[in-house]
Order: structure tokens, then C-alpha cells, then sequence
């Protein structure tokens, strides 16, 4: 027979790695680290919402000119990964403005700038799928393009869009976490910095995927509760 593989010290390093005294004496810090993680997100979210509908609602009624603008806009962004444009926010357009950033608003603008460009291409997806002929009714009822779009077009394609916008939400929570490369204290960064104190990590980033878990996981069944209630308000 071969040499066996015992696992006789597994127990007591699991018990010690179990140790729940780096959350308990920490929980504070880690409180606050969880707001701002949940505050960037919220903030990104709003950014990137209205960047969509002004980038997307632009470029399906804005003309060939104002498509092919924002559509570079778009293009650039979506090759571009979050990494690098948190730091170009952060540390290369200060430059051009002439004044440092807060971290916190670097994360902002850097995470709602990415998201509005793939909120852009599914608003604008949205909106094309309403079919034409509503606006053409609307038109001739009187209605500008501005009101039919806002009243008519826009709410159809905001229920038939709440999947996309529910996955795109859960994503920006998650990378929400990138921010940590330029020294904004949210979650994972604190997380970190008490993890190379105490010695714990096994704990503390578990924790820290579960709380991660608690954010992204309401906000997906949610929009999903609410897309199949209202769903049927979406068609045409």
C-alpha cells in the first residue's frame, strides 16, 4: 500500500481560522467600509442610469450625427477594462483639470462613466424594440418626439429592459470593489487592511462574500419580482 494522507491537524487550524474576534473587535470599521462600498454603488448606479438614457435616447433619436459621436463614446469604454479607468479618473485626468480628486468621487464617475456606456446600449436596445408605428401614432396626435418618447416609448422599454438593468446593477455593486485599487475605503480594501493585522483571512473574506451575497442578491430577485409582475405592461 502507498503512503496515506492524513488530515489529523485540519480540525484545530479550520477552529482557529474560525475565530470570529476580527469581525467583533473590528465591526465599526468595517460598518463604515460597508456603507461607502454601498453608497459608491448607489451613486455609480444613478450616474450610469442617466448617462444610458441620455447616451441611448440620443443616439436611437438624435440623428446620424449624435449616433456616430456617442457611439464612439460607448465603443471606447466597453474596450477600455473598469481597472484602467478608475485609475485614468483618478490619477491622469486631474491633470488636465489642474486639481486633485477625492478617491470617492474618482470611484464614482470612473464606475458610473463604464456603466452608463452599457446602460446606453440596452436602453437603446429597449427603445428600438417598441415598435415604430407607436410613434408615428403619437406624432400624429400632436405629440412631440420629446413627450412620446417620455410618455409612450420610454416606460414600455423600461419593463422590457428590467433584466438587463437588474444584471448590470448587481455588477456595478460587485465591481464596486475594484475601487479598492485607488485607496477607497469600502469594503474589500478594509477588509484587507484587517486581515494583514489579525491574521485571519479565511474569516474575513468570507464574510465579506457573504455581505457582498446580501447586496447583489435582493437587488437581482427584486428587479426579477418586478420584471414578472409587470412584464406584461412592456408589450406591443
Amino acid at each position: 500500500m502507498g503512503d496515506s494522507i492524513t488530515f489529523s491537524h485540519a480540525t484545530p487550524i479550520l477552529v482557529e481560522k474560525m475565530n470570529f474576534t476580527a469581525i467583533t473587535a473590528n465591526w465599526i470599521f468595517l460598518s463604515k467600509a460597508l456603507w461607502i462600498t454601498f453608497s459608491i454603488s448607489a451613486l455609480s448606479m444613478v450616474l450610469g442610469f442617466l448617462i444610458g438614457v441620455f447616451v441611448g435616447g440620443f443616439r436611437t433619436y438624435g440623428g446620424r450625427f449624435l449616433d456616430i459621436i456617442l457611439g464612439f463614446y460607448v465603443d471606447t469604454i466597453r474596450s477600455v477594462p473598469l481597472l484602467v479607468v478608475l485609475l485614468w479618473v483618478y490619477f491622469a485626468f486631474p491633470l488636465i483639470i489642474g486639481r486633485s480628486i477625492d478617491v470617492y468621487v474618482a470611484a464614482v464617475v470612473g464606475l458610473g462613466v463604464q456603466l452608463g456606456a452599457y446602460m446606453a446600449e440596452t436602453i437603446r436596445a429597449g427603445l428600438t424594440s417598441v415598435r415604430q408605428g407607436q410613434m408615428s401614432a403619437a406624432l400624429a396626435l400632436g405629440m412631440s418626439r420629446v413627450d412620446a418618447v417620455r410618455t409612450i416609448i420610454l416606460p414600455q422599454a423600461l419593463i422590457r429592459m428590467l433584466p438587463s438593468l437588474g444584471s448590470l446593477f448587481v455588477s456595478i455593486i460587485k465591481d464596486s470593489a475594484i475601487a479598492s485599487v485607488i485607496a477607497v475605503p469600502e469594503l474589500l480594501r478594509q477588509t484587507q487592511i484587517i486581515a494583514g493585522k489579525t491574521y485571519q483571512p479565511f474569516i474575513l473574506y468570507t464574510a465579506a462574500m457573504l455581505v457582498y451575497f446580501s447586496l447583489c442578491f435582493p437587488v437581482a430577485r427584486g428587479i426579477d419580482m418586478i420584471y414578472r409582475r409587470y412584464s406584461h405592461l412592456g408589450s406591443s
